[in-house]
Order: C-alpha cells, then sequence, then structure tokens
C-alpha cells in the first residue's frame, strides 16, 4: 500500500527567463544584453515548492514541457525512478552532429545541456524538504564539505557604446564593483583592475581568465602581471581551444610557474583531436590540464582518460547531471585526480546547484567556477548564498535552501518575453566592430 504521508508531484511549471549581462568576450564572440535561462517549479501534495534552472532557449524550454507527463503524478519517493525515465526520454535530435562543443560551436551548446538536471534539482529539492536534509547529503555518499572555495572569473570586456543594443550601465553604482563590471576592459591592466575589485568585494583568493579574446602573448602577459600583482594566488587561463598546439606550447612554457592550470589551451588540429593535442601540450609543458569541452559526456571522458589528456574534469552538472557530476567527482577522487565545475551566465538557482553538488564530490576540489559575480543582484530567490573570503557556506537548510521569490520570477518571465531572440548569440555584438564578423575556432575573436 502506498505510503499517504509521501507527497506527490502535482505540478511542473516552466518558466523562461532573462537577465542582464556585460559586453564579456570569449572566443565565441560578445556576450549579448541579455542571458536566458529556463526555470522548473515543482509542487508537492504537502504545498512545498522546489525549483530547478538550466540553460535558456526555446529548444530546452520545449523539452522539458514535453517531460511534464513523466514527473506529475509521481511520488516523492520514487524521484530516482522518475529521472531516470526523464534521462531515457532524451534522444538524438535534428542538428545534433555528436560533435558537443569541441569547437565551441554555441549552436551545439542545447545538445550538450542535460535539460533533465532542473528537473533533477526541483526533485532533490522537495525531497531534502521533506527529510530536512540538504540536497548535497543526498547526492552520492553525502556531504563532503562545509565551504566551497570560489574563484574570480575574469573577462575582457568590449566597449558596449559602439553597439546600440540595451547593455546595462551601472557606472553610477554605489558598489565599486557593480559599477565596474560593464566597463571596457581591453588591455592587461584593466583586468588586473577588475581583479582588485572583484577581491575586494567577494574576498577571491584565485582567478581565472578567460581567453581565447587577444593574442596569446597578450593574454599570457595578462596572467603575468595577475600573479605579479597577486602572487599567493592560484591563476590559470581558458583559451576555448584557440592556439595552436605550437602556441599553446610557448606559452605553457612562458608561464611555466605562473599557472596553476591551463584550461582547454589547444583543440582539434590537423587530424588531431583535442584530447590528443591536450596530451601533447601536457607531456612538453608540464602543466596541469583542465577540461570542460573535451569530455562532457562519460564516453568522451573514457577516451580523455585513456590519452591521458585532462587532470582536472570540470563536470558542470547542467551537462552532466548533479547525481553525474558527483560520480565523476568519485571517480576522479579515486583516479588521484581533480573535480571541478564549468559555469555559464546563471540565475540563484544555479549558484546552489553548483554548490550542493560541489558539496558532494570527495577529497580535494579545484575552485568552483561561477558567472555570478557578472549576475550578482538579479538573483531570484530569497537565500543565503553569500560569497565571503572567498567562499560560500552551505546553508543548514534543507534542500537547496532557496525560496522561490515569485514576483522576481515574473518579472524576468516578463523581460524574456520582449526578446526576439531567445537562443545564444555571440556574433551580435562582434558586427558592432566587425560586420562580417563570423565564428573561427582558431582565431581570438578580437583578430581579425
Amino acid at each position: 500500500m502506498p505510503n499517504s504521508r509521501m507527497p506527490v508531484i502535482t505540478d511542473m511549471q516552466v518558466i523562461p527567463v532573462a537577465g542582464q549581462d556585460s559586453m564579456l568576450l570569449s572566443l565565441s564572440g560578445a556576450h549579448s544584453p541579455w542571458f536566458t535561462r529556463n526555470l522548473v517549479l515543482l509542487t508537492d501534495s504537502a504545498g512545498h515548492t522546489g525549483i530547478g534552472e538550466v540553460h535558456g532557449g526555446a529548444t530546452l524550454c520545449t523539452m522539458l514541457e514535453n517531460l511534464k507527463p513523466l514527473v506529475i503524478g509521481t511520488s516523492l519517493a520514487d524521484y530516482r525512478n522518475t529521472l531516470q525515465r526523464v534521462a531515457a526520454f532524451r534522444h538524438r535530435r535534428p542538428g545534433d552532429t555528436g560533435e558537443g562543443i569541441q569547437s565551441l560551436d554555441i549552436s551545439q551548446l542545447k545538445f550538450v545541456v542535460r535539460p533533465d538536471t532542473a528537473i533533477e534539482a526541483a526533485l532533490l529539492d522537495l525531497y531534502g524538504q521533506f527529510v530536512e536534509l540538504p540536497v548535497c547529503a543526498l547526492l552520492g555518499e553525502g556531504k563532503q564539505h562545509d565551504a566551497i572555495t570560489i574563484l574570480a572569473y575574469l573577462f575582457y570586456i568590449a566597449d558596449k557604446n559602439r553597439t546600440d543594443l540595451p547593455y546595462l550601465d551601472e557606472s553610477d553604482a554605489d558598489d565599486r564593483w557593480f559599477s565596474l563590471r560593464r566597463s571596457e576592459a581591453m588591455t592587461p591592466e584593466a583586468v588586473v583592475r577588475q581583479a582588485e575589485v572583484v577581491r575586494e568585494k567577494y574576498g577571491f583568493h584565485d582567478f581565472k581568465l578567460k581567453g581565447g579574446v587577444l593574442a596569446p602573448e597578450v593574454e599570457a602577459r595578462t596572467i603575468e602581471l595577475l600573479k605579479a600583482r597577486f602572487p599567493d594566488a592560484r591563476v590559470n587561463i581558458d583559451p576555448n581551444g584557440a592556439w595552436p598546439l605550437a602556441t599553446a606550447i610557448e606559452m605553457g612554457r612562458r608561464l611555466r610557474g605562473v599557472l596553476t592550470y591551463a584550461e582547454d589551451p589547444c583543440g582539434t588540429e590537423a587530424g588531431y583531436s583535442g584530447r590528443e593535442t591536450m596530451a601533447e601540450f601536457k607531456m612538453r609543458t608540464g602543466i596541469p590540464t583542465a577540461t570542460n569541452m573535451i569530455a562532457t559526456d562519460w564516453r568522451q571522458f573514457y577516451h580523455a582518460a585513456v590519452e591521458k589528456s585532462v587532470d582536472i574534469v570540470l563536470a558542470d552538472p547542467h551537462f552532466w547531471t548533479m547525481a553525474g557530476s558527483v560520480r565523476m567527482g568519485q571517480l576522479l577522487h579515486d583516479w588521484g585526480l581533480t573535480w571541478g565545475c564549468h559555469s555559464n551566465n546563471h540565475f540563484d538557482i544555479s549558484l546552489a546547484i553548483f554548490c550542493q553538488t560541489a558539496a558532494a564530490c570527495p577529497g580535494e576540489i579545484t575552485p568552483l567556477d561561477t558567472h555570478w559575480i557578472w549576475q550578482d543582484g538579479q538573483d531570484l530567490c530569497d537565500h543565503d548564498y553569500k560569497i565571503v573570503d572567498g567562499k560560500i557556506s552551505i546553508p543548514k537548510k534543507p534542500g537547496l535552501g532557496l525560496t522561490p521569490n515569485m514576483d522576481k520570477i515574473r518579472a524576468a518571465h516578463e523581460y524574456y518575453l520582449t526578446l526576439a531572440n531567445t537562443e545564444r548569440d555571440d556574433a551580435l555584438g562582434m558586427r558592432f566592430y566587425y560586420p562580417d564578423w563570423k565564428y573561427d575556432s582558431k582565431r581570438p575573436c578580437m583578430v581579425r
């Protein structure tokens, strides 16, 4: 006989939302003034609400809508089987080449993202509330960390005033970081200034530079200046595979003793896969490597492990699911490798997902990679997740520890409805600099 005390899922809402962004640069181009995400809100028969978040766009929104019949009416106690049925619903869709994001083709991102992560997070949030435990206690072998170290994710920023796009201007903000984060930063010195101010606000001890923007020599100089300014910091760079292998080796040797690790310094080239070139980079420089490009599923990871291509797998739970990311963390720990996490622009729900996942990963993990400093102030929930002295303490509240703020969620949804294009388009801003700009996986975005 079913347990009448166990809640049943009575409703599932899929709410596409949008937030505002800076003109941040990466190999794929310039961030638009907006970013989009999809929220999932689950209600159970006990009157509780669970929330999840995943990448935005109509494709993933439609997929989530189609999954409703597999979720509504299920017992909360049976959440694992619910997730199993949801995962089985995934299949190869038109346009999915199987390439993933090995060449950072943003059009392929929606095929790498696991929309079921949003459902998983919401179910775990509800179950945690029911048993009065945080989500991290329900993953893997339970809670492993009380606090998670966060790194400062630094970007070159283009001049938004060269466009007619509605980028947010916070230049008159009282907060020094908020007033700086929308401003142009196209030199090594400007990035160091960025690091100084963001450290002042959040207490960061670790820094990551998004590369693939300027000439490799300029980006190497930026790393050198960051290390000189913060000699005790762990500093790394992510060119998204833009550098030819020979260039990556040259930059790696130059930065030996400066870089903590190199994230995807090189990629597919001359008939060799990114897994092969990364293995050669490691062998010839001695610098550890990380990836969120060449190992985004278990089969890719198998080949990366065989090639000994990576030391750190940035297992974003939005790519792997929360349970899958923790399983990766356990495996890496047993093999003497390191777990980490890649991020995209996100709201505070994803920040909670990252932190709860990280808290369940055993051993020493690399500082968490998050865009939150660029979205801080746009939270959609009432929550306790704050970056203090470069760390986030895991809340003692059950579930994710969040309370959805429906007024803010409705406002973010209304903003989404005003957008002509809800899919990510990093070429939009670039064409104000170069009218015929096109993405090239082997050319830094500002080198034309």
